[in-house]
């Protein structure tokens, strides 16, 4: 997968004088991840004779960009299959994706807040796959349940906490805006103002009361509570959680196979409302989904494909391909409830705020991270 169109897969099932109805798809999955698709699609083509999925393989980070540029030109796949939710704004807004919405009516299986993540400007523009969000991961040797209040949580923390011996009861990277969203959320502090369904651009809220608030409190992890050492980034945290020093660490599904490798006895849990604060805590979520072109000529024939992908069925097939994905079908999620990965992380995901998926924030992460990064980079005054 280092270079565009890496490899090219051709599935067709043919029907002797039967028109076929050709549907591309442009995917970055490799290894057991693309075998999936591949065994999938033949699935689908044995139930819908005549019809051809053909699989394009594409480096993740080109996909967007071939897309805004080639679809126009006739040169687009039929269906992305996976993008993040985040990127949805810019494709959209350049008029290369055709609402989901037309095509596919019933969505009460999919998390609803992963379905929100997918939608912009009132309109569903893909149908979810799987999504992620932070999440409190503790050591079960040293910690028996993460305590649900706040008061109690710091006592455990700083009970487990001792600097001269190297050992720590919670550990994160408070100086990401990413990983930090939940607190900055539980505050009352947003990017941008979600009104019935619509981010409103012109209504930021990363420098009101509640996000001052909130980075009060990150502050006081490190300088009040003495929680979280200077220096102390999100590698460190995981590192330390590894060899059995750190109790628990804030962060997501992309380190459980580190976890699992090292043969921690873990558990998943939200980290509890912070002090004074008005609501729970509401981490960042993260949504990959397949996405339709509007320039595509069999966009109902796509969409069925679309549809079928993150069915139940698929989504815990594809989990199991896979590992490390969280769907996001309810169906899956239940069936799959002795994984304490899925239920403990999707609760998260389900409590979560899904990242703005509107072009403007590109221009929001990086001052806004410089700003949350500085908060704790020294004792309030």
């Amino acid at each position: 997968m280092k270079k565009a169109l890496l490899g090219l897969t051709v599935l067709a099932l043919a029907m002797g004088g039967a028109q076929a109805a050709k549907i591309t798809v442009w995917t970055h999955f490799g290894g057991g991840e693309f075998t999936w698709l591949d065994a999938t699609a033949k699935k689908y083509m044995a139930a819908n004779p005549g019809d051809t999925i053909e699989l394009v393989n594409v480096p993740f980070g080109d996909i967007k960009q071939k897309m805004i540029l080639g679809a126009p030109k006739g040169e687009g796949a039929d269906l992305l299959l996976t993008i993040p939710h985040d990127q949805i704004g810019e494709m959209a807004a350049s008029g290369v994706l055709e609402p989901m919405g037309k095509y596919v009516k019933n969505t009460s299986d999919l998390n609803k807040t992963a379905v929100t993540a997918m939608t912009y400007k009132g309109q569903v523009f893909g149908l979810p796959m799987f999504a992620e969000a932070v999440a409190v991961v503790y050591n079960k040797k040293l910690v028996s349940s993460v305590p649900t209040n706040w008061d109690d949580f710091l006592k455990l923390a700083t009970k487990l906490t001792d600097v001269q011996k190297g050992t720590f009861g919670y550990l994160a990277d408070l100086g990401n805006s990413y990983m930090q969203y939940g607190v900055i959320s539980a505050y009352g502090g947003y990017i941008f103002k979600n009104k019935s369904g619509t981010l409103d651009i012109k209504d930021l809220g990363i420098g009101n009361s509640g996000s001052a608030k909130a980075m009060s409190f990150l502050n006081d992890l490190r300088y009040k509570y003495n929680l979280v050492p200077e220096g102390v980034e999100g590698g460190v945290a995981k590192a330390g959680f590894l060899d059995g020093t750190v109790a628990m660490f804030l962060t997501g599904p992309w380190d459980v196979a580190d976890i699992k490798k090292a043969k921690i006895d873990y558990g998943i849990a939200a980290f509890p409302k912070p002090p004074g604060a008005s609501k729970a805590w509401s981490p960042f979520v993260g949504v990959q989904g397949v996405l339709l072109n509007a320039y595509s000529k069999n966009k109902e024939g796509a969409a069925k494909f679309a549809e079928f992908m993150v069915s139940p069925e698929n989504q815990i097939s594809f989990q199991k391909a896979g590992g490390g994905r969280i769907p996001v079908s309810k169906k899956a999620v239940e069936a799959l409830a002795s994984d304490i990965d899925i239920v403990g992380f999707n609760k998260n995901i389900a409590a979560g705020t899904p990242m703005p998926n509107v072009p403007q924030m590109g221009a929001v992460w990086g001052p806004w991270g410089n700003a949350v990064g500085l908060s704790t980079a020294k004792p309030k005054p």
